[in-house]
C-alpha cells in the first residue's frame, strides 16, 4: 500500500474507520493485516482496533487525545494515523499452527446438507468431502462475538442464504452462507445453511481468550461420527 495513506471516516465521536479496499480478496486481507500491524500502539488514546475484511476500526477515547490548539480530537488522532500508514505495504500472512475443528455432518445436525448437495449437484459425501478437505483462513470475526467468516470454500459449495432465516441456529453449528463458510459461535438467529455441528465452544467470555479463534488462524473441519461429536459434547 505505498503512497498516500489509505482514507479514514468518523464512525461516531469515538471511532474512525480506515478503509483498505473495496472486495474480498487475498490482497485486501493482507492490506488489512499490515494497517493492524502498523496501528498497533500507534497512540495511547487507542482502546481497541478491530479489523474487517476491508477495513480497520480504531475506537479510541476522545478526553485522551491531545492535538493542536483548535484542532478537534478526530483530526489530531487522524493526522497521527496518516503518519503511520503512509507508504505501507501489504504484509504476507505468516503460517499459523491449523486448528482442527471437529465437525459431525450427520442428522439433525445437518439440517441442510442436501440443499447444498442438491444445489451443486453432488452426493452428501462428496460435500463432506469437499467442505473438509480445504485449510480455511479466518478473514474476519464478526456478526456476533468469536463467529469466524473462513475464506477457501470449495467454489462448487456455495449456496445462498435461506430464504426464510432460522429465529435459532445452535452454538457449534457449521454453515455455508453463499461463497463463504463459519461456524456459529453462540446460539443466535441465522440464514446460513447448516450442514454440520461442532462440540468445540468457540466463545466463552469466562474464558481467556474468549475467543477460540483470531483472524489470520488457520482451520481444519475433520468429520467425526455422531457418537464422537455426543461424546465431545458431554451428552
Amino acid at each position: 500500500m505505498t503512497g498516500p495513506p489509505p482514507p479514514i471516516a468518523p464512525l461516531g465521536d469515538r471511532a474512525v474507520v480506515v478503509r483498505v479496499g473495496d472486495r474480498i480478496s487475498d490482497e485486501t486481507f493482507a492490506r488489512v493485516q499490515a494497517v493492524l500491524g502498523s496501528l498497533r500502539g500507534a497512540h495511547p488514546a487507542i482502546t481497541d482496533i478491530v479489523p474487517a475484511f476491508a477495513s480497520v476500526t480504531i475506537h479510541y477515547d476522545p478526553a485522551a487525545v491531545r492535538g493542536r490548539a483548535g484542532e478537534s480530537p478526530f483530526a489530531a488522532l487522524v493526522r497521527v494515523l496518516d503518519a503511520r500508514l503512509t507508504g505501507i505495504d501489504a504484509v504476507a500472512v505468516p503460517d499459523a499452527l491449523t486448528m482442527e475443528i471437529p465437525t459431525c455432518y450427520e442428522g439433525d445436525l445437518a439440517p441442510d446438507l442436501e440443499i447444498v448437495a442438491g444445489h451443486a449437484g453432488l452426493s452428501a459425501g462428496e460435500v463432506i468431502a469437499r467442505h473438509s478437505a480445504p485449510t480455511y483462513l479466518v478473514q474476519m470475526i464478526g456478526f456476533t462475538p468469536g463467529f469466524p467468516y473462513l475464506a477457501g470454500l470449495d467454489a462448487s459449495l456455495a449456496t445462498p442464504r435461506r430464504a426464510e432465516p432460522r429465529t435459532r441456529v445452535a452454538a457449534g453449528s457449521v454453515g455455508i452462507g453463499g461463497g463463504q463458510t463459519g461456524i456459529y459461535a453462540i446460539a443466535t438467529p441465522g440464514g446460513w445453511n447448516i450442514i454440520g455441528a461442532t462440540p468445540l465452544s468457540l466463545f466463552d467470555p469466562l474464558r481467556a481468550p474468549a475467543a477460540l479463534l483470531r483472524v489470520g488462524d488457520r482451520v481444519r473441519f475433520v468429520p467425526v461420527p455422531r457418537a464422537r461429536y455426543d461424546a465431545m459434547a458431554g451428552r
